[in-house]
């Protein structure tokens, strides 16, 4: 697979983008006026301890406390999400020491402590945060207060395994643990103790600051996009890593220097007079990002849906009625469409709960092949996840790690006419909505003339399509209605105004 990461700086935003195969699959960006929590260390204030939820709220310096749970007391953080389960896990046995204790029994009011920041503030909820702090390297994590080694799930060689912990143990430091990442695959013990000697000293410097600072305060600060992202995903498979801004690419070429020599080479300063990323066409694929319908081949088209809880994602044939017989045109459709899905969740960076509707499929080798090919599209995926098999119904549901509010909610803001619903109240609704209003009004029997200022597509609709409707309620209550065409006034709201004295009159009679 051919794998290329372009960088594009502006002043007001850094985005990167990472692309398999000549595809657009991942895409981070970062503004200057929104700050970046996930991996920052606080010294925080515990607030609230609450047994009943095994939790407590955590003051970190934000209008919002951050949210601790007992799962993430001692919880290894980091790359921990991808160590293996089959290691001894002593943070594990402090997690249920501490469930059986209650959460009550291990932090007080008052106490101050240092934390990680694990998923970033989403909606209404504060940040979340774990006490077992961690530091990432090239290489591995270290892990403050742990004395165990462990390795990535995704080195799937059990030889290799061994090797990587062998060669590691020499360089681990009294009282820290290590997690090796995926990157440490191959490499040897010079290039662990490199890394094992920059991430202590990194670990020395934010101690030092933890021990004389004040409660609430931050700590240490997580690289920014550009260097965190090359750090995390700039490795020996990335063919070529391209850069548009000049800051940026020596920030890069100095980070690559000490960490992987092998691959400064790959880092290129684009100069070109065309912007980088039209260059690529990448424009177009971001804008379709916050479309919710998206086409696939062959005429087939899928629609994301964003609810409360959950993200809806429904397979649809469209134009795409197939040369074979139907279940071969389903099939056909579902993995078209399951390869597009996994590849908008990863570009979309959706996360929590995922459902996937895909077309009725008879023949379960058929579905056990379409479970099979969706998970095979989140190999790259460097999020957590788990995926069920497809269900008799043609579904899959899916978990998949949130620690930051998904593209669309970033990019984009809740519709301001419709409050997200992404539908509106139809013009025969708002005329019976308006008729109601002065059935309240003839019942206090306060005025007798009016102002009924409304949107001109609403005036045609009560007005001006043969019914009258104006005419009918005037007729029926015996008052007067003058109608006002307002075109700056959305078809869903209207305004009612006392003829006599103009006073706004409308909140009197309006059902809440």
């Amino acid at each position: 697979m051919k794998k290329e990461l372009l960088v594009n700086s502006t002043e007001y935003e850094t985005r990167v983008a990472i692309m398999e195969d000549d595809r657009l699959v991942e895409l981070q960006v970062e503004r200057a006026e929104v700050d970046r929590m996930a991996g920052d260390i606080y010294k925080g204030v515990i607030k609230t301890v609450l047994p009943g939820m095994q939790a407590a709220f955590v003051d970190i310096g934000f209008e919002k406390a951050a949210y601790l749970h007992s799962s993430d007391v001692g919880k290894v953080y980091g790359d921990a999400g991808e160590a293996d389960s089959d290691d001894e896990e002593a943070p594990a046995e402090i997690v249920r020491k501490t469930r059986r204790a209650g959460i009550e029994t291990v932090l007080k009011r008052g106490q101050e402590v240092l934390v990680q920041v694990i998923k970033e503030p989403i909606s209404t909820k504060g940040p979340r945060v774990a006490t077992e702090v961690s530091i990432p390297g090239r290489f591995l994590v270290l892990v403050p207060d742990d004395d165990h080694i462990r390795v990535s799930k995704r080195i799937s060689n059990w030889a290799e395994k061994k090797r990587l912990r062998k060669a590691v143990a020499p360089y681990r430091p009294e009282g820290f643990g290590l997690i090796l990442r995926t990157e440490a695959e191959g490499k040897h013990e010079k290039e662990f103790e490199a890394d094992i000697k920059r991430v202590m000293k990194l670990w020395g410097r934010l101690k030092k600051k933890a021990d004389s600072s004040k409660a609430p305060a931050l700590i240490h600060k997580e690289a920014d996009v550009t260097v965190s992202r090359i750090r995390d995903i700039f490795t020996a498979d990335v063919r070529k890593l391209l850069v548009d801004n000049r800051d940026d690419y020596k920030k890069i070429i100095s980070y690559a220097r000490q960490v992987a020599p092998h691959l400064k080479n790959r880092v290129e300063l684009y100069k070109g007079e065309l912007p980088l990323f039209d260059l690529y066409n990448l424009e177009p694929e971001i804008e379709k990002m916050l479309e919710r319908k998206v086409w696939i081949k062959k005429g087939a088209y899928l629609i994301i849906d964003q609810t409360e809880a959950m993200v809806t994602i429904d397979v649809n044939t469209g134009r795409f009625v197939g040369r074979k017989d139907q279940e071969q045109t389903i099939f056909e459709t579902n993995i078209q469409s399951a390869r597009e899905a996994a590849r908008q969740i990863r570009l979309r960076d959706i996360g929590g709960l995922i459902i996937c509707d895909f077309i009725d499929m008879y023949n379960r080798d058929n579905r056990r092949r379409l479970y099979e090919e969706f998970k095979r599209c989140f190999e790259l995926d460097r999020a957590k996840r788990a995926i069920s098999p497809v269900t008799d119904f043609g579904i899959i549901e899916m978990t998949r790690e949130r620690i930051r509010q998904s593209h669309m909610a970033a990019l984009s803001d809740q519709c301001p006419i419709c409050n997200g619903l992404g539908r509106v109240v139809s013009k025969d609704t708002m005329s019976t909505k308006v008729e109601r209003w002065f059935m309240r009004a003839k019942a206090d029997r306060e005025f007798t003339e009016y102002h009924l200022v409304i949107n001109p597509e609403l005036a045609e609709a009560m007005v001006d399509n043969g019914t009258d409707r104006i005419s009918r309620l005037m007729k029926r209550h015996r008052f007067k209605i003058n109608v006002v065409r307002d075109t700056t006034l959305p078809i869903q709201e209207y305004k009612v105004y006392d003829a006599a004295t103009n006073q706004d009159v409308t909140e009197r009679y309006v059902v809440r």
